[in-house]
C-alpha cells in the first residue's frame, strides 16, 4: 500500500491512510507529507474522502471499513487500483506465481535501470537499488508484482506477465491446486494479443494454462532442447552464487554470472532475463543488471555475526520455499545448519503440515516458534507441536519453546564455531537475529 501511496501522492491526489503503528515506511510517507493515523478506527474515516482503498488482508468487520460502508464512500480493493494505474503505461509488467515474485521482479528491476529504461517500478520487498519499495520513472515501464491471494491479480491488466510457478497455497481462499490453476489460467488470458507471457515450462501441463492464448508465449527452464530461454551447465562458486550458459531458442548467448544463492535464483533469473529480451535490453548489460542484484530484505539476507555464529534471514513460508532455502543454504560455507522456523498462519501449517517436516529436515537443527498467525483466529486443533513432532519421529534435532527470549538463549548456549543459523517465516521471527546481533 506504501509504495502506491507514494506514487498516487506524486500525481498530484490527496493521500491519507492508517497503520497499526508506527514503521519506517509511514515514516517515510509522512515526511511527504501524507497523513498517516496510528490505529484503525471509526473515526478515522471522514466525510471528504472521495475513495477507499483497502488490502484483500482488511477483513470487511475492520472499523475503517464498515465506517466507509455506512457513509456510502466508494470502495475499491488495492489490486483494482493497480489495475487502474497500469493502463496509464505503455509496457506494464506484472510478475506472479507461488515463490519468487518478490526477487523475480527485483531483477527484473536491475535488468531495466542497468538498460537505462527508466522504470516505474513497485516491489513486495524493500529494494536497496532504489532505496525502498517503490520508484517512480518517467517512461512508459512499469514493473509490479502480481498476487494471486484472493485472485487480487484478476484486475490487473499487464502487457508482459511472467508465471514462475503454480503450487497449492493460500488455501483458506483457493480449493485446491485446480481452482489455483484455474485462476492463473484467467490471470495469463488478460494479456492482450500483442502482449507476452513468460511462463516457467517445468510447470506440470503448464500447456493448459496457455493452450488456448492469442499473446506470444515464451518458456524458460532447465531444458535447452525444449525451452526458449534455458540454463545449462549450472555452476556455484564458494558464496553459492550462480553462474551458467544462457541458451535462447536452442543457441547459446552468454555466460550469466549471479549475485544469489542456489538454483530457484538460476530459475528466477531466467525469467527476468525474457522480460529484458522481449524489451529490447543486451545480454551483457542484463548481466550487468543481475551481477548488481544482491538479493532484497529477507530473501536470504545475511544480517551479521556473533562471534563465528553467521545469521541469514529469509521470508520462507511454504515448503517449497524452505526447500529451495536450505538447498541454497548446503552450498554456503557453513560447519552446520541452524533453522528457527515460524510457521506462517494456522491453514497453511494445517494444510502442509507433512510438507514441512520433510522439507525443514533439510536443516541440521530446527527450533520453532509458534505459529504467527497474520490474518487469521487460532481454531485451537493446530500448533507447532505437530511439526516437532513430525520431526522428532524423523529422528531431527529438533526444539519448540514459546518465546524469542528462550529461542535466543538456547542458540548461544547451544551453537558451534562456524555455525549458520536462518531466521525463516513470513512474520516477525527476524527480530531473533537481530536481537542476538543487538540490532
Amino acid at each position: 500500500m506504501s509504495g502506491f501511496a507514494e506514487l498516487l501522492h506524486s500525481a498530484g491526489f490527496t493521500i491519507s491512510g492508517s497503520d497499526a503503528k508506527e514503521s519506517n515506511i509511514t515514516k517515510h510517507l509522512e515526511t511527504m507529507g501524507i497523513n498517516i493515523l496510528y490505529g484503525q478506527r471509526a473515526q478515522n474515516i471522514t466525510k471528504n474522502i472521495d475513495l477507499v482503498v483497502y488490502t484483500a488482508a482488511i477483513s470487511k468487520n475492520n472499523p475503517e471499513f464498515v465506517a466507509a460502508e455506512e457513509l456510502g464512500i466508494p470502495m475499491m480493493p488495492r489490486a483494482e487500483m493497480v489495475g487502474q494505474v497500469m493502463k496509464n503505461y505503455e509496457t506494464p509488467i506484472a510478475i506472479s506465481g507461488t515463490h519468487g515474485k518478490t526477487t523475480t521482479t527485483s531483477m527484473v528491476s536491475h535488468i531495466f535501470l542497468a538498460g537505462e529504461k527508466d522504470p516505474t517500478i513497485s516491489v513486495g520487498g524493500i529494494l536497496k537499488a532504489i532505496n525502498g519499495n517503490l520508484r517512480i520513472g518517467k517512461s512508459g515501464n512499469f514493473i509490479t508484482e502480481a498476487c494471486e491471494y484472493t485472485n487480487s491479480f484478476l484486475h490487473f491488466n499487464p502487457k508482459i506477465s511472467v508465471i514462475l510457478n503454480i503450487e497449492e497455497d493460500h488455501m483458506d481462499f483457493f480449493k485446491d491446486i485446480n481452482d489455483i490453476r484455474a485462476s492463473f489460467k484467467e490471470f495469463a488470458h488478460r494479456l492482450p494479443e500483442d502482449g507476452t507471457l513468460i511462463i516457467n515450462g517445468e510447470i506440470d501441463h503448464y500447456e493448459e494454462i496457455t493452450s488456448d492464448l492469442t499473446c506470444n508465449v515464451i518458456t524458460y527452464g532447465f531444458n535447452k532442447e525444449k525451452d526458449f530461454f534455458a540454463a545449462d551447465n549450472i555452476k556455484y562458486d564458494e558464496n553459492g552464487f550462480g553462474c551458467y550458459d544462457l541458451y535462447v531458442n536452442g543457441e547459446f548467448k552468454h555466460r550469466m554470472h549471479l549475485s544469489v544463492v542456489g538454483r530457484h535464483n538460476v530459475s528466477n533469473s531466467l525469467a527476468a532475463l525474457a522480460v529484458g529480451y522481449i524489451t529490447n535490453i543486451p545480454f551483457p548489460i542484463a548481466e550487468q543488471g543481475l551481477q548488481e542484484f544482491r538479493g532484497t530484505d529477507r530473501r536470504f539476507q545475511y544480517k551479521g555475526k556473533i562471534g563465528e555464529l553467521t545469521i541469514i534471514d529469509d521470508y520462507a513460508h511454504h515448503p517449497t520455499e524452505i526447500k529451495a532455502t536450505l538447498e541454497a543454504a548446503r552450498r554456503y560455507p557453513a560447519k552446520s545448519i541452524w533453522v528457527v522456523f515460524q510457521p506462517h498462519t494456522y491453514t497453511r501449517t494445517k494444510a502442509f503440515l507433512p510438507e514441512f517436516a520433510e522439507a525443514l529436515s533439510a536443516a541440521d537443527h530446527i527450533i520453532l516458534t509458534d505459529i504467527y498467525a497474520a490474518r487469521e483466529v487460532n481454531p485451537g486443533d493446530i500448533s507447532s507441536k505437530d511439526i516437532l513432532n513430525l520431526l522428532k519421529e524423523k529422528g531431527k534435532d529438533a526444539y519448540y519453546f514459546p518465546s524469542f527470549d528462550e529461542i535466543e538463549n538456547f542458540i548461544l548456549e547451544k551453537y558451534s564455531t562456524g555455525d549458520l543459523l536462518i531466521t525463516m517465516g513470513a512474520g516477525d521471527v527476524v527480530s531473533i537475529g537481530e536481537s542476538l546481533l543487538g540490532k
